[in-house]
């Protein structure tokens, strides 16, 4: 929501017309990221006529300030959610940014990895406002992504499998 859709349409701003179609995952009680990312989409197509996108919800997986427990619940139905979504898309690359959202979702493509179904990369960009520690969402994707990228270089030092390439959004 917010800042999370602003930085990953930057990233986004920066692909190819290669990466398409393009698949977003919202949160089903995000009100805000539909609209900025109709608007990029719009802005695309100016450029790139063949622009195809699809925007899908998902339940939120974890609320601002709820319990840790009641988050695992949240987060496993969340998780059953994107399951028959993952699989049905069968991305190629899934870049994500650390709102709680992607985490079900990277989930659902790593056991589809797994499972021999479909082999997706992970590529998770931490958030630049994260300076000296990782998100809740960073935390756990750094286990199964297959690229991780930090903004700060003092995250690079904490966790070394990470990928520092400076400030990108």
């Amino acid at each position: 929501t917010g800042g999370h859709t602003t930085e990953i349409l930057r990233l986004l701003s920066c692909l190819s017309e290669s990466y398409s179609p393009r698949h977003y995952v919202l949160a089903d009680s995000d009100k805000m990221s539909e609209a900025k990312i109709r608007s990029f989409e719009q802005k695309r197509a100016e450029t790139f006529s063949e622009s195809q996108f699809s925007l899908d919800r998902i339940p939120r997986s974890r609320e601002v300030r709820q319990s840790w427990i009641s988050s695992v619940l949240t987060t496993l139905y969340s998780i059953l959610y994107s399951l028959p979504l993952t699989y049905k898309r069968k991305p190629d690359l899934i870049l994500c940014n650390g709102p709680g959202t992607c985490v079900p979702v990277c989930l659902s493509a790593f056991l589809l990895g797994l499972l021999r179904i479909k082999r997706t990369v992970i590529v998770y960009v931490e958030s630049i406002c994260r300076v000296e520690t990782l998100s809740l969402s960073g935390k756990i994707l750094y286990y199964f992504s297959d690229y991780f990228i930090v903004q700060w270089p003092d995250l690079k030092k904490k966790y070394p499998k990470s990928v520092y390439l400076g400030r990108i959004v």
